[in-house]
């Protein structure tokens, strides 16, 4: 798919960022199928494959931590924490800072797993991706990190125009 509009040379950077965005959720959808595929037979989710990514590079957090760091709401996290707990992967542990609210951690049979896991994607994606440059990825995570910071404040502070809405419907099922 090209990316410049069609005869009217090169694509703006509004443009551009609409043709990032309008990958990004199809991706998304298209790594977590391959993530499920890969996990097949371990009893895991792609989630929990996110819950346990999360553990292992960020260490030891409460589910309300593991939410805003997965950027989800706190329930599915916790879903993911209990069936990772069933499966041996993680445990709770003691929270010095707040009594109740105890700490997530990897267990070791969790920290072989997920290493065993990323081991294997590494492999995969070293040979995937060999045509692209430390450059090229490098400036990928900027512009996804920059498109993620202005859509988390827009999120935050909506600034949208008052937009139309739809027209009422007329019958059933819009007849």
């Amino acid at each position: 798919m090209s990316v410049s509009q069609a005869g009217s040379g090169p694509a703006s950077p509004e443009h551009l960022a609409y043709e990032v965005i309008r990958r990004l959720w199809p991706l998304h959808r298209t790594v977590v199928r391959a993530v499920e595929r890969e996990l097949t037979g371990t009893g895991m989710t792609a989630g929990e494959h996110a819950l346990l990514d999360a553990l292992r590079t960020g260490g030891p957090r409460t589910v309300p931590q593991l939410a805003r760091a997965l950027e989800l709401d706190r329930q599915p996290v916790q879903r993911w924490v209990n069936h990772a707990t069933d499966l041996g992967l993680v445990e709770s542990a003691p929270n010095p800072a707040h009594r109740r609210s105890a700490l997530i951690r990897l267990t070791a049979h969790g920290s072989d797993v997920m290493g065993a896991v990323q081991g294997f994607e590494a492999t995969e994606l070293r040979h995937a991706l060999a045509d692209l440059t430390v450059e090229d990825i490098t400036t990928t995570l900027r512009v996804l990190d920059r498109i993620g910071d202005e859509f988390r404040r827009l999120a935050a502070h909506p600034t949208a125009p008052s937009l139309p809405s739809p027209p009422a419907p007329t019958g059933r099922h819009g007849e």
